[in-house]
């Protein structure tokens, strides 16, 4: 089985190692702190042997020269990251990567960047979304379009439900407090926000999520319901996705 070593860097990012025991591969998904995923590899006993971007900010690929420096690791990511690192091989939606025996399928989920993409490891049941979707949230869209960014958070629903979703940063604390904002009559959430300031409290992360959970809380993918639309307005769900969007970016 693959497994996944994930770790807090910087100020809120997470840092995610995942290696096939098998072939003794190990891929690091976005680079936030090339120093830090350095040392976490050191300490596991893996070799870091290819880079998967999920899209360009430099919290996702400033450390990427870094560790190739140090290890020789192949670099995989959509075309934008060229914008501050070297690239072997530009993926886009429909591609697939592989480390040792597992396949990920390459997501377009553009929307926070232009090319942005998720990695979607069928076998293992996860997916690593990047800043596309958080716990309760999604990213602020500084490059893409309302029905683009909907288009794509429409592809992680359609993922099997039971997917685990690793998303880059610790922001749910703060999602939760808008989520109950936008969706204040949601049980679940109120339940799932309740559950996230204990773990909080206790220093624990709220990271990784499942999809089943954020289909029934997270507003974003939720812009589609008409409880949403009531209350938010939009005669299609990437208008009511739109509203959503402006009023957490002021929130």
């Amino acid at each position: 089985m693959i497994q996944i070593h994930q770790f807090p860097c910087l100020s809120d990012n997470y840092g995610f190692l995942i290696h096939d025991p098998a072939s003794g591969e190990t891929a690091a998904i976005d680079t936030p702190d090339g120093a830090e995923y350095l040392r976490q590899a050191e300490a596991k006993g893996w070799r870091i042997t290819q880079i998967w971007n999920t899209h360009w900010h430099p919290d996702h690929a400033g450390g990427n020269e870094a560790i190739v420096a140090a290890t020789g690791a192949r670099v995989i990511a959509p075309q934008e990251v060229e914008k501050i690192a070297a690239i072997d091989r530009v993926v886009a939606d429909g591609d697939t990567v592989s480390l040792g025996h597992f396949e990920a399928g390459v997501i377009d989920v553009s929307g926070h960047t232009n090319g942005h993409i998720a990695y979607h490891l069928p076998a293992a049941g996860v997916a690593f979304v990047g800043d596309a979707v958080f716990a309760l949230g999604c990213g602020r869209m500084f490059e893409g379009e309302p029905g683009q960014f909907w288009d794509s958070l429409s592809r992680i629903k359609a993922l099997p439900e039971d997917t685990v979703l690793y998303c880059a940063h610790e922001y749910t604390q703060s999602n939760a407090k808008f989520a109950l904002h936008a969706d204040p009559d949601n049980a679940a959430l109120k339940d799932y926000a309740a559950e996230i300031e204990r773990k909080r409290a206790e220093g624990k992360p709220t990271v990784p999520t499942v999809l089943s959970r954020e289909l029934a809380t997270n507003p974003f993918l939720r812009a589609d319901e008409p409880a949403m639309r009531a209350r938010w307005g939009g005669a299609l769900p990437q208008e009511t996705f739109a509203a959503l969007r402006a009023a957490k970016d002021n929130f």
